[in-house]
């Protein structure tokens, strides 16, 4: 069982998939992150933010009765792509947060540098 369909049954279809049999598969900063896309529930997830030190049958039974019933569905925001970023990620072997730092400091003609030997020639 997913996450996705553990936030769908806690909002709209209310079955109380998770119970005390499987508590184990309810992932809690998933569920949390899910509700907080919504203005009507995003109070609900920062509540079980600073409740993480209860049990995952106790989040979901909080969250199954205060939040009510209605279809909601959003896309999960992810971070832009930038072809700088990619080219300093793959040039210098960096994770995204350090390219993010180097962009910073280089300059435009290093960047240019850098995507000119990245190019790869072929068919």
């Amino acid at each position: 069982m997913n996450p996705f369909d553990i936030a769908n049954d806690i909002s709209f279809d209310k079955t109380r998939l998770i119970g005390e049999t499987n508590e184990n598969e309810y992932n809690a900063f998933m569920v949390n992150r899910a509700f907080s896309y919504f203005v009507d529930t995003i109070m609900y997830a920062s509540d079980m933010n600073l409740s993480s030190h209860a049990d995952n049958l106790m989040q979901h039974d909080y969250l199954i009765y205060s939040i009510r019933k209605k279809k909601r569905f959003s896309k999960w925001s992810k971070p832009k792509k930038d072809a700088d970023i990619e080219a300093i990620q793959e040039y210098f072997g960096y994770s995204r947060d350090k390219a993010l730092s180097a962009l910073t400091v280089l300059t435009d003609g290093q960047l240019k540098t850098i995507k000119k030997k990245l190019v790869k020639g072929g068919l």
